[in-house]
């Protein structure tokens, strides 16, 4: 499942707010009350990348996560560069739970990715 960070504006008090959702969604305003305020941006939230000391961590949320994203650890790469070559296409993050995954690497280099889907999920 996808996760999203939704902006809204209120169209009664014109206050603006973000909110975590699985989906882009309606939500009411946290100052006044009005319902069903529709998003008028949304940043995808499914797969981030964070540092970590020297390191940057790929970070991806299952379709199991319904009221928080759940992330799981995919992998971690000496730099951004590598870790965002990891999230390109090329990547099937829809891997069958149990199967474990590694990103190519030089002969002589230890693999950065230390993750393997974990059962049920």
């Amino acid at each position: 499942m996808a996760w999203f960070l939704n902006f809204y504006q209120c169209a009664r008090c014109r206050r603006r707010w973000a909110d975590q959702w699985s989906y882009v969604c309606d939500d009411d305003c946290p100052h006044c009350g009005a319902r069903h305020m529709a998003p008028f941006d949304a940043e995808e939230l499914t797969t981030l990348i964070e540092a970590a000391g020297q390191e940057f961590v790929v970070l991806w949320s299952p379709e199991t996560a319904e009221h928080d994203p759940d992330y799981r650890e995919l992998g971690r790469f000496p730099s951004r560069r590598k870790a965002l070559e990891f999230l390109s296409p090329a990547v099937d993050l829809s891997l069958r739970p149990g199967r474990e995954f590694q990103v190519a690497r030089p002969a002589n280099s230890q693999p950065h990715i230390l993750s393997s889907w974990p059962a049920g999920a």
